[in-house]
């Protein structure tokens, strides 16, 4: 039963057309400038350059052989030169001329005609006309008659009360047209081949791939297809590609636009623009409309300004009235794909339109070792590029990174001049990405040391605690904001994180802290992005997760989190002040007593601290395999290394 059956919230009619909100007197000014430049280009083609000379000159210079022809037209006369002639009447005009214009005086020269002969000039006679007249009109009046037909146009619109008669076919110049990309059935090549991971996604698009290829299967059941499928998900899942894959799957006609290719400075446009897309899909039925980013014109009415009468909220008011008119044999579906589901409105998500919605996640291993196949099928790779490392190695990138990340490693091998594709290219292109491009600053001999010494204290920490993630390379190349940088790559990919496995990632992100400390007996501001990871880890620990013993099982609300955008948008608090204090004390007790642990480690273990630091001063970038040589070195020298100096693994 349709609980809305007869409720005027259903109805979305059309409010009444309103003028454009821009100043009319922007459209006068820019009208007279319009006037003015179009008389002076009039004058400047009727007239070339010429120099007016008195009667008598002209005279002169017939008796002198120097005018091939002129023109008499009524009293004026027009002709040309045999040579240039350069005015002597103005002593600051030097112009060479190759015209001259004249003016016949009222008096009769009947030697006019006689010298003219005698000097071999071509005498050419027009009539006086009026065309010059009807030439000014058209370029001077022209303006005017756009402008009354414009507010003639307007009236009317305002009379037929925005009528879809002069805008569902475009309206003026076609600006109510739609603006959706149209790919014809049989011509998309996209398909579900051409999309890595993405399982639970692809099963729940099957059936209606299935509706639009036979829709009567379903029908005789009785059963309604989902008109809508609304796709959520962070930027660069593949929103947009697994829309494209359905109607390539379904071959079908495959209909694209962006939400705010509905929005212009005309209010109706928007509504128009969606009116002709549904008609054109409904006509190429069975179709596929995808509309991107629909949040840029589905969110929550009543929230902007402009109230009811808004460009916005009139486009997503004809969507659901679109979306409301499918009959059951209409094969059209209409997809739609947002990274913000919490700000679209409830009208547009209910039972009966968008009633599916398919989450998108960040790929997993599998996937990422799959997407990166698909991107590197052109490329030519060297032996020695492991795609399922590089899947491991690339925790949270999303497809159009991952694409990204071939694109950045095959531009970097072609400015090097290679021909394949190798390991280091990829190593160097995920470093840009995730820490920007190497810096060209120099730094000095003991800001070098203190980095060697801070990144050591995180490889260290990460080698020697169990249970944290394998350490794969250490680097103190400055890149972007990062001075150096230690890379862990997960075993296995985290779904459940363990009390001791975040308390030992807190530890490793204070190693370089404590490493300072232990060192130089001082700190830097190096650390200032650890601390704002254990930070969040730890606050995450007390807030959310429950691993305190003095709070126990209890969760607070100190921030909502977005789920696809992955920062807090609000700091509203569920508890009182004496919880705050509590929950502060909990962060800072865990965050001090890691830091101790991690001293403890690193004190005990100095000289295998020393001899990556000085592994590091002389060769900046160690990879897994080199650490774990200097490292297996060091402990051979002695039990723990207590009584060795660091000059005697310095050589490696």
């Amino acid at each position: 039963m349709d609980n809305n059956k007869g409720k005027k919230t259903e109805q979305y009619s059309q409010p009444p057309f309103q003028y454009p909100k821009f100043g009319w007197w922007k459209i006068f000014v820019g009208f007279i400038l319009i006037w003015i430049i179009a008389a002076y280009l009039m004058r400047s083609f009727e007239n070339p350059a010429q120099a007016d000379i008195s009667y008598t000159k002209f005279k002169k210079e017939v008796s002198d052989k120097n005018v091939s022809q002129i023109t008499i037209k009524g009293d004026e006369i027009s002709g040309e030169f045999y040579n240039k002639y350069i005015k002597v009447n103005k002593a600051k005009d030097t112009t060479a001329y190759k015209y001259f214009a004249t003016v016949k005086p009222a008096i009769q020269d009947p030697q006019l005609m006689k010298s003219l002969e005698e000097n071999n000039v071509t005498v050419n006679a027009e009539e006086q006309s009026n065309n010059t007249w009807i030439t000014y009109f058209i370029f001077l009046v022209l303006p005017w008659i756009i402008i009354i037909g414009y507010f003639i146009y307007m009236r009317r619109k305002i009379q037929g009360q925005g009528g879809s008669s002069m805008m569902g076919g475009g309206g003026i110049l076609g600006v109510g047209k739609s603006t959706a990309k149209r790919f014809k059935k049989g011509k998309s090549n996209v398909t579900f081949n051409d999309v890595a991971g993405l399982a639970n996604a692809k099963k729940d698009l099957q059936e209606i791939i299935d509706y639009l290829k036979e829709p009567g299967k379903f029908t005789a059941l009785g059963a309604d297809i989902p008109k809508g499928i609304l796709l959520m998900g962070p930027p660069g899942t593949g929103k947009t590609l697994l829309a494209r894959a359905t109607a390539g799957e379904a071959d079908v006609t495959f209909f694209s636009i962006s939400g705010s290719e509905f929005i212009e400075m005309f209010v109706g446009v928007g509504a128009s623009r969606v009116r002709n897309m549904f008609e054109n899909a409904k006509k190429e039925a069975p179709a596929v409309i995808f509309i991107d980013e629909i949040d840029s014109v589905g969110r929550a009415r009543g929230t902007g300004l402009g109230g009811g009468h808004d460009e916005r909220e009139q486009t997503l008011n004809q969507i659901l009235s679109e979306m409301d008119g499918f009959e059951q044999n209409e094969s059209v579906v209409v997809m739609a794909a947002t990274n913000r589901p919490d700000v679209l409105d409830a009208a547009l998500t209910r039972p009966g339109r968008f009633d599916r919605r398919i989450t998108l996640e960040l790929p997993h291993k599998e996937a990422r070792k799959k997407i990166l196949e698909i991107h590197t099928r052109h490329v030519p790779l060297a032996d020695n590029v492991d795609l399922e490392n590089f899947a491991a190695r690339t925790v949270s990138f999303s497809g159009a990174d991952l694409k990204n990340l071939v694109n950045e490693a095959a531009l970097l091998a072609g400015r090097k001049q290679k021909k394949k594709v190798d390991k280091d290219d990829f190593d160097e292109a995920r470093d840009k990405i995730l820490l920007g491009a190497k810096r060209e600053e120099i730094i000095t001999e003991e800001e070098k040391k203190v980095i060697a010494y801070h990144e050591a204290g995180h490889a260290l920490i990460a080698k020697l605690l169990p249970g944290t993630d394998p350490l794969q390379k250490v680097t103190i190349i400055p890149r972007g904001r990062a001075l150096g940088a230690t890379e862990q790559i997960p075993e296995i990919e985290r779904h459940n994180l363990k009390r001791q496995y975040l308390l030992d990632r807190i530890a490793v992100s204070l190693g370089g802290r404590a490493a300072e400390k232990i060192v130089f007996d001082e700190f830097t501001n190096g650390a200032e992005s650890d601390l704002k990871v254990v930070k969040n880890i730890a606050k995450k620990m007390i807030c959310q997760w429950g691993m305190s013993d003095r709070l126990g099982p209890v969760t607070f609300k100190v921030g909502e989190e977005h789920p696809f955008l992955g920062r807090e948008l609000t700091e509203s608090k569920d508890f009182s002040e004496y919880t705050a204090r509590i929950i502060d004390e909990e962060i800072q007790r865990i965050i001090t007593s890691m830091e101790q642990k991690s001293e403890n480690i690193l004190k005990l273990n100095r000289v295998k601290l020393d001899a990556l630091a000085e592994a590091l001063l002389e060769n900046e970038t160690l990879e897994k395999t080199q650490i774990n040589w200097i490292l297996e070195k060091v402990s051979n020298n002695g039990s723990n290394g207590k009584n060795k100096k660091p000059e005697e693994v310095k050589s490696y």
